[in-house]
């Protein structure tokens, strides 16, 4: 018997939820109706440098705003730092100090990993040079031969990664001392029992790291789903950073128009709604027969 279906919504407060953003909430939270399961918000605040004071609160009226409740506590993620330092400890044996800078790492000439992170070269993996202090912490990856991490994903089909030549060995922690996010979001899944993730196609190629690490802590591996990105007009994916405009519906009319948007993004006709009961009535039978239509 398979187990019940646990999925989760996890935006980051560095602003207010815009249209991209709103996809991926909407994506996740028919997914978890459509599987008659339950559906958490988790709010993805570990980088309490780039938090905004408030758009934690902002996102949260605006989900209830659009008829998606949470079925659960919310989680803040600055809340939980005692879970990320155990789960660090349990793997210590994996890990070790680095002393590079982000100047270093991008001058060692290996490139970038296909999120845009920098592949790091392994300069401190024996040990720091003389007169390093520590900057970060990071996790080993396996030898070439050996590193190579596959899945499926439910939209995007099978991914392949190999972590030597594709990451490097990646940070569990910051040089600014905060946890970073591989490590978080793998440790709050796994406390929280998510069995599927549904979010953004700019996360998956973060997704090999992440079941590596799931594999290190001994911990389930979810089921993915990474549904394709909304861009702007230049073709940037719609974020804070390119100018997205909030999602702020005035009213109940605005708020069913906002979704329908979305919707449609997703490849849904849910077809015209009067009320927020009339769009979800209509979009969450949708989405079922769009996974029906994939096989699923």
């Amino acid at each position: 018997m398979n187990a019940p279906y646990i999925g989760r919504f996890a935006p980051s407060p560095t602003g207010p939820l815009h249209a991209g953003s709103l996809v991926a909430a909407l994506a996740s939270y028919l997914d978890a109706r459509a599987h008659h399961g339950t559906w958490l918000v988790r709010i993805e605040d570990i980088d309490e440098g780039r938090a905004v004071a408030g758009a934690a609160e902002g996102i949260l009226h605006l989900l209830a705003q659009l008829g998606m409740h949470a079925d659960g506590e919310i989680v803040w993620q600055s809340r939980r730092k005692p879970l990320y330092e155990a789960a660090a400890e349990r793997i210590v044996l994996h890990t070790y100090p680095c002393g590079c800078n982000r100047r270093e790492i991008a001058d060692s000439r290996l490139g970038f990993a296909p999120d845009g992170a920098a592949i790091y070269p392994g300069t401190c993996r024996h040990g720091l040079a003389e007169g390093r202090g520590m900057r970060s912490l990071r996790l080993r990856v396996p030898e070439p031969g050996f590193d190579v991490i596959s899945f499926r994903d439910r939209f995007a089909g099978e991914v392949t990664q190999r972590l030597s030549s594709e990451s490097g060995d990646f940070v569990l922690k910051r040089a600014d001392g905060f946890w970073a996010y591989q490590l978080a979001v793998v440790v709050d899944d796994a406390d929280q029992g998510v069995t599927d993730v549904v979010r953004g196609a700019d996360l998956l190629d973060s997704t090999p790291r992440q079941i590596f690490l799931q594999r290190v802590l001994g911990v389930p591996t979810p089921r993915y789903l990474h549904v394709p990105v909304v861009r702007n007009e230049q073709g940037e994916k719609l974020s804070k950073q390119t100018g997205a405009l909030a999602v702020a519906p005035g009213d109940e009319k605005a708020a069913v128009a906002a979704l329908q948007d979305a919707a449609r993004f997703l490849g849904l006709q849910p077809g015209p709604a009067d009320s927020l009961d009339a769009f979800w009535r209509a979009a969450i039978p949708a989405w079922a027969s769009l996974l029906r239509e994939r096989g699923e």
